[in-house]
């Protein structure tokens, strides 16, 4: 049995990376600093050591040609789900280069959102580093900030030192929308985040509200959705106070009708705060399955983020026409490679295609595809680089174990040169 000390995370997306694991054969338990997110993850048992062919076991040889053979017959495939590192989405992009393919990231319709407010005004946003050492009031709208990183109040929020802030317990925490789920977000004082809860759909109109006070604009209004306009005031007036204020949302969660007007109301009220004596930043949540690595890695490769084609012998980017289910759906498609080293839940959407799966082991389909090729983990199987969420950092992944599987790069190397 082996101890592993400052581990890496791949699955959280806020670049944890100092967990301690035990590594006992192919066996590995996180004994120190885990969580509900990165625990499961890196103890997942390895079930898969071949390759399959229409579900019967064959050499690695052998299915990579079959991938390549249904490739080479297709005239319109699509890349999926993009859930791997660095190398591997580098690979990812050389195989749809040579195939003509779509390239689509699993997450892709939440991240949307982001890049068409991004596109149309702009934002201004920051950095973990930053909000550790300068943000004193956080605003977390439509996201249950600690369920979807159950450390990041614990590493970045509630942290002992701090650059430029003597006290980091008298952070102001305030939920918009969702309230937390668990207590990870009650300061080390014992003071609770202010939750103003409404639902999903009404924060359009809270958010608007929100801005219009912060732009002390007259609302006649006693409520908005259930929220006392009284309440929306004193948010307005403490983020126009605070010396840092850091507004964070998840585009993921925000699962409505043009819900990337929101997104840009969340970057435009931002902006509003700068043009007055204090700082004020936005942080977009995300990162989890590789979805940040893939928009990063398709961005410096191509200048476009996924939902990227590459059949007309150069880079053809539209976030809406090139939605691989829609493609699937509809019929445009006619082959799909599913790429998922992380999650052996995300299965590839249902589909009748012929199918390559390239992913980690232990997934369980409900229809075998027809090439099934399980590969090693990033951070846990072989070495790597993983962006966090605010993109400004690609996370080394260190290898824990040998386990005898290939990468997602070295599989799809494979696949390309055999087109």
């Amino acid at each position: 049995m082996t101890e592993i000390t400052e581990v890496p995370s791949p699955f959280c997306g806020v670049g944890t990376d100092d967990l301690t694991v035990q590594v006992d054969g192919l066996s590995v338990k996180v004994t120190e600093n885990g969580c509900t997110v990165n625990s499961p993850a890196f103890e997942q048992a390895i079930t898969d050591t071949s390759a399959r062919v229409h579900g019967k076991d064959v050499t690695l040889e052998e299915a990579v040609t079959k991938a390549a053979d249904l490739l080479r017959a297709s005239n319109q495939p699509i890349m999926g789900g993009c859930a791997t590192d660095v190398n591997g989405m580098r690979s990812v992009m050389a195989v749809a280069d040579k195939a003509g393919a779509v390239v689509d990231n699993m997450n892709f319709t939440g991240a949307r959102r982001n890049f068409l407010a991004l596109q149309d005004t702009g934002w201004m946003n920051t950095t973990l580093a930053e909000i550790k050492n300068r943000c004193d009031y956080l605003l977390v709208v439509g996201v249950d900030l600690e369920g979807f990183s159950p450390r990041f109040f614990e590493q970045y929020l509630w942290n002992k030192e701090s650059m430029f802030l003597e006290n980091t317990s008298n952070r102001e925490i305030v939920y918009l929308g969702k309230a937390p789920s668990g207590d990870a977000s009650t300061s080390p004082a014992g003071v609770k985040a202010k939750v103003l809860e409404c639902a999903d759909a009404d924060l359009p109109e809270v958010m608007e509200v929100l801005r219009a006070l912060v732009k002390d604009k007259k609302i006649v209004a006693e409520s908005v959705s259930g929220i006392a306009t009284s309440e929306l005031r004193t948010i307005a007036e403490q983020l126009k106070a605070a010396k840092y204020s850091v507004v964070t949302w998840a585009a993921g969660a925000l699962n409505f009708d043009q819900a990337e007007l929101t997104v840009q109301m969340l970057s435009e009220m931002v902006k509003d705060i700068n043009t007055m004596d204090t700082r004020s930043s936005g942080f977009p949540l995300g990162g989890k399955e590789g979805d940040q690595t893939a928009n990063q890695v398709c961005g410096w490769t191509s200048a476009y983020p996924a939902r990227t084609k590459f059949s007309a012998g150069c880079p053809e980017y539209d976030p809406f026409l090139f939605d691989s289910n829609a493609m699937l759906d509809n019929g445009e498609a006619d082959a799909l490679c599913w790429v998922q080293s992380f999650n052996t839940a995300s299965v590839p959407p249902k589909a009748n295609v012929p199918t390559i799966v390239v992913a980690r082991s232990g997934m369980v389909f409900e229809k075998e595809p027809d090439v099934f090729i399980p590969v090693g983990t990033p951070g846990i199987d072989h070495t790597g680089h993983a962006y966090r969420l605010d993109s400004v950092v690609a996370i080394r992944l260190k290898k824990l174990r040998d386990s005898g599987l290939p990468s997602t790069a070295d599989v799809l190397n494979a696949i390309e040169q055999a087109l």
